[in-house]
């Protein structure tokens, strides 16, 4: 009697332990998932906010630009076409780099979107074993 309580005693210890190894394998996975998009969403972060200062940057001396364009036009000759086609210059990477940056805004992926569709996938799978 006591020889056949064993092996089925060992056989529920080894699923408990398999049960135990992929339940932490399934914690990793999903850890590893969330650092990624962690990740992710700081580099984008950094992306835009040096755009915006770009953006900014490029915009202040446009506008610096265009106040002394102002002033000058009044003066003699080519002064005039050279601070116009600076302060152009300026104002359009300074608009350019705003434009992607709100497109980067508008069009940012989900956060956690990897993490929530692979959480999504398990928890069908288990559904569909029950």
């Amino acid at each position: 009697m006591a020889a056949e309580n064993s092996p089925s005693g060992k056989g529920l210890f080894d699923s408990l332990k398999t049960l135990t190894g992929t339940l932490i394998a399934i914690v990793y996975t999903r850890l590893e998932l969330l650092s990624i998009d962690l990740e992710e969403e700081r580099e984008r972060l950094a992306i835009l906010l040096m755009l915006m200062l770009i953006a900014l940057f490029c915009i202040g001396v446009g506008l610096i630009l265009a106040v002394l364009l102002i002033v000058v036009a009044f003066w003699d000759t080519h002064r005039l076409l050279v601070l116009a086609g600076f302060t152009g210059l300026f104002l359009v990477g300074g608009l350019s780099a705003s434009w992607v940056a709100l497109h980067k805004l508008r069009t940012k992926p989900r956060l956690f979107a990897a993490s929530l569709a692979e959480l999504r996938q398990d928890s069908t799978q288990l559904d569909s074993h029950k």
